[in-house]
């Protein structure tokens, strides 16, 4: 039995600054209820409209995308406090105290004229050991004396949440808040339970996941693919057997990553049934999650006032999402599996995909608002789910632009993928013929541009052999081969657009996935005037590539691919010479820096980067990365 709203908190996340624009604003949170906040913005003269939509997704549980308009530009480099006052007339300093920095009364953002600097980063785990990153920027929007020194945007990469591999103790956070908050059931069509319910209370719903699939010989792979648990020799393992499966579950995984209120509604007192080895498991990973959940408050302090863009990468969906055409047809081709990836990018456009581009998802919107219409009036249903996971999976405007200075164009590489050939087993180029069409069309004539691309476009060339072998050995799933040049017609295409005399003079591709940080000067050879590019890769916002690997790799591929290496004549951007930066705190000439954290760059007037570096999680000086 769900409890009344009187007895809720009237937010449960939020407010979460989204797409910030001179006259627009998008402004994402979660109340119990329908909630009309009222905006007061410390700006006189400036008028606004608010577009508040809502969109149920349980009894009492209601997101909110509030798209604000003002009649006049804001102005830019000065601290604008802001504050959203609910009917009771509680402001936020009343219902979410914890946004505030010490002798502030609100919360505030800073409209950059220009993007002198920014922080980015990825792959944020709960339960893995290593700090959260976003402790990163906490410390700096404090540490800041004046509002020329706050960074203009927070980009996230990818992997914001990790639909796929989830702790024992979330999970039993995530169902708890399901009960709390009556998020929505559904039906399940293709499993061995029938609805929602029967899953949560399946023997089998903590770490044995896998069992819930059809037991059909034929069905194998599908019970490796998503649920397996499947080791990755060259690089790490993963482990699905939490992989979240409903609507409701990937709702209560934002709520709960995001924001410190939810944990008060929930408990992590263990699943009874679990064998001893799996008691061992969850003992072990409470204490991660417990320390995760207690730093939320700054989290959502950060996201509150620092604008915050985002774009998926796989795990906020499900591992090696589309790898390859024969990845998509067993994925797509069975009606579970289908639905686990149609909830986890619902989820996605309701939590990420919805702030970037309010314009574009209005029509998505407005389908999801009849389905939990539909959901609310307690009909199970399968037919208008799937026909809006069919929407979701043909939609093509996840990619997004951002018109500042430089311009900030954020790339979509799951989607729309260049599918092999050759082989249905072979890794698909990260874009399409069309969408690398539709980027070089995007960069014409900018004398600069940043690009997000969330896997590197100039990787660890090592690293990107190891993965072409496994991949022509037809085993391109046990390496996660998925990089620019894995396809040729991408590699090509994406290198040729670098070289044509009209996109810009400098290009800085932003990226994450990887794990470990780094950052490469690019130049196009015998060119007198070569644009100039820089690669810059930041570590897990809260996760480590195996540091002893790492070192291995990073020695290996500076033999291997020395400057003067025969070797870096077989690879595909031969013709583009690549200078790596060194960590200022490396040893030994180490080029790769291995610590969970952000990464922070600096601008010229020219959108050249002037100082590159990556802030550590655990609170250690900060890397630069600097030219030998």
């Amino acid at each position: 039995m769900t409890p009344s709203p009187e007895l809720l908190p009237l937010v449960l996340a939020g407010p979460v600054l989204r797409r910030l624009e001179p006259q627009r604003l998008a402004i994402w949170l979660v109340g119990s209820q329908p909630l009309n906040p009222r905006l007061i913005l410390d700006c006189p003269g400036i008028g606004s409209e608010i577009d508040c939509q809502v969109i149920a997704i349980g009894q009492h549980a209601f997101v909110h995308l509030l798209d604000i308009r003002f009649d006049t530009p804001l102005p830019c480099d000065v601290a604008i406090d802001y504050d959203l006052r609910l009917d009771n007339g509680e402001g936020i300093a009343e219902w979410a105290p914890h946004l505030l920095y010490p002798g502030t009364v609100r919360p505030s953002f800073v409209l950059r004229e220009r993007i002198d600097q920014l922080l980015h980063g990825s792959c944020r785990k709960p339960h893995h050991p290593a700090a959260d990153g976003l402790l990163c920027a906490d410390r700096l929007l404090q540490a800041c004396s004046s509002p020329e020194e706050r960074p203009a945007l927070l980009l996230m990469s990818g992997d914001q949440v990790y639909a796929d591999d989830v702790a024992g103790p979330m999970l039993r956070a995530i169902h708890s808040l399901i009960e709390r908050l009556g998020l929505f059931e559904e039906a399940l069509d293709g499993a061995l339970v029938d609805d929602s319910t029967a899953l949560y209370r399946h023997p089998a719903c903590y770490y044995h996941r896998a069992d819930l699939l059809p037991a059909q010989e034929s069905n194998e792979s599908l019970r490796e693919r998503f649920f397996g648990g499947k080791r990755k020799p060259i690089f790490s393992s993963s482990n699905a057997d939490n992989h979240l499966v409903t609507f409701a579950e990937v709702m209560a995984m934002y709520l709960l990553v995001w924001s410190p209120t939810p944990w008060t509604l929930v408990r992590m007192d263990m699943p009874a049934g679990l064998t001893d080895k799996r008691q061992a498991r969850y003992r072990e990973e409470l204490p991660l999650i417990e320390a995760f959940a207690a730093n939320l408050g700054q989290v959502a302090r950060v996201m509150a006032q620092l604008p915050c863009l985002m774009i998926f990468d796989d795990h906020d969906i499900t591992d090696d999402w589309n790898l390859s055409a024969q990845w998509e047809e067993t994925a797509y081709g069975h009606p579970f599996s289908r639905r686990i990836i149609g909830n986890a990018l619902l989820g996605y456009l309701l939590c990420q995909g919805w702030g970037n581009d309010p314009e574009r998802c209005r029509a998505l919107v407005a389908q999801c608002q009849a389905l939990t219409e539909h959901a609310a009036a307690n009909r199970l249903a399968k037919q208008p789910q799937d026909t809006l996971i069919g929407e979701l999976l043909r939609f093509q405007g996840w990619q997004f632009e951002l018109p500042s200075n430089p311009p900030v164009l954020v790339l979509d590489t799951r989607t729309r993928r260049w599918r092999s050939e050759n082989s249905l087993k072979k890794p698909s180029g990260l874009l399409d013929w069309e969408a690398l069409c539709e980027l070089q069309q995007a960069l014409l004539d900018h004398p600069s541009a940043i690009i997000v691309s969330p896997a590197p476009i100039f990787g660890v060339k090592l690293i990107e052999t190891v993965q072409r072998v496994f991949s022509w050995l037809g085993y391109p799933l046990l390496v996660d081969a998925e990089n620019w040049m894995a396809h040729r017609g991408a590699a090509q295409v994406i290198l040729n657009i670098f070289r044509h005399s009209r996109t810009p003079g400098h290009y800085v591709v932003l990226s994450g996935d990887v794990h470990y940080s780094f950052v490469y000067e690019v130049l196009i050879r015998h060119r007198q005037q070569s644009p100039h590019l820089w690669q810059i890769t930041s570590s897990g916002i809260k996760n480590q590539f195996p540091k002893r690997l790492l070192d291995v790799l990073d020695r290996l591929n500076r033999w291997l691919y020395s400057p003067r290496s025969p070797l870096n004549w077989f690879t595909k951007r031969r013709l583009m010479e690549v200078k790596p930066r060194t960590p200022s705190r490396s040893q030994a000439g180490e080029r790769l820096w291995n610590s969970a954290g952000l990464g922070q760059v600096f601008f010229n007037e020219q959108g050249q980067p002037a100082r590159v570096y990556q802030l550590n999680a655990d609170g250690s000086a900060a890397n630069e990365f600097i030219k030998d």
